[in-house]
């Protein structure tokens, strides 16, 4: 049986999209979308009608049959915490996402895209595995103060497609394995995926576990507080240190590990340094999940744009592989995830669950 599956993942200032017949991709491209012309809108939120405007044209340019579509998967934004799994986008979902009750991010947009397309085409609209899944075991949740828990916020999409890849690799259940997944990009997840469940997982948006390009990571908590309450910095520019201008854009003016590398290979020993910080930092986040999960782990898989990088894939390796074998899945493949959500779906294989 063959089926088609439009996918939409939007980002901050672009929005990608992919074409799909089953596995074979018709076209994929990224609608790039100027801040000048963001700037207009007062919230995300109101982005909707220019965005579906633009994938609308870029869908006519490739002279795509919407009516030849069976389904249209999109990126998770910020909904309620909930556990892994394709969710169809009802009306509660989309009320909360246009009224960004969870937090607001350009993601918001992917299911409300997907539904007004779907609507008029009269098919169904689903998103999968939001950055908010939440599996994690309560005794992962507690911290040693009353107020704050611990979060589950992470590249659930990717972290759960590069699971389930391997999974088939190796003929079994996804379900069946203990798996540590370290997904690297402009910020850096590490999961503990314990038989179908992210039971532990740092929180990559806001400022815990491994510092990245664009995040701080942990940082001690006495300093952080002290430079609060400095009088140097306002909340939002302390939270723009954590996300953003955090991690290497702080340490070395660059979010970009090549930039890193070739200064390094020139005798930089500060980029030298921060390169082999940032592999440490990551494998011990690596180590600290392997003692949760009681050193019984199948595999240790690394991926996200990072993983593009060999050298450093290495110098992880080396440190993690007693642990357990190690298997590298570069980039972030999200649309390619979305549109094996929407296959899953169709084929049967999995519910669809209700939001």
């Amino acid at each position: 049986m063959t089926y088609t599956i439009l996918v939409i993942n939007p980002g901050s200032t672009s929005t990608k999209v992919g074409v799909y017949r089953n596995e074979e991709t018709i076209f994929s491209a990224t609608v790039a979308h100027p801040v000048s012309e963001l700037q207009q809108f007062d919230t995300v939120a109101d982005q909707l009608d220019f965005r579906e405007g633009a994938i609308l044209k870029v869908l006519e340019d490739h002279v795509i049959d919407l009516n030849a579509l069976d389904c249209v998967v999109a990126r998770g934004g910020l909904v309620r915490p909930l556990p892994h799994g394709i969710y169809r986008v009802n009306e509660k979902m989309k009320q909360d996402l246009r009224t960004a009750c969870y937090g607001g991010h350009a993601s918001n947009l992917g299911a409300l895209i997907a539904d007004k397309l779907a609507t008029k085409l009269g098919i169904p609209a689903y998103i999968s595995d939001p950055v908010v899944v939440d599996e994690l075991d309560e005794v992962a949740r507690l911290t040693g103060i009353k107020e704050i828990k611990r979060r589950s916020i992470f590249h659930a999409l990717n972290q759960r497609a590069v699971a389930l890849r391997y999974a088939r690799s190796k003929g079994v259940r996804y379900e069946d394995l203990v798996l540590i997944i370290a997904h690297m990009g402009g910020g850096v997840t590490v999961g503990l995926h314990r038989r179908g469940r992210v039971v532990d997982v740092n929180n990559g948006l806001d400022g815990e576990g491994p510092f990245a390009p664009e995040r701080a990571g942990t940082i001690p908590a006495g300093d952080l507080v002290t430079l609060c309450f400095s009088g140097k910095y306002t909340e939002h520019e302390i939270r723009k240190l954590l996300t953003g201008q955090g991690g290497f854009v702080n340490l070395a003016g660059t979010n970009d590990v090549r930039e890193l590398e070739r200064r390094a290979s020139k005798g930089d020993a500060e980029a030298e340094l921060l390169l082999r910080a940032f592999v440490y930092r990551v494998a011990k986040e690596i180590g600290a999940l392997a003692a949760a999960a009681e050193g019984k782990v199948d595999a240790i898989l690394l991926t996200g744009g990072i993983a593009h990088d060999e050298a450093l894939m290495a110098a992880l390796t080396q440190r993690v592989s007693w642990i357990a074998p190690v298997t590298v899945y570069p980039g972030e493949g999200e649309l390619e995830a979305l549109r094996d959500a929407g296959l899953r779906v169709l084929r049967g294989e999995e519910i669809p669950v209700e939001y």
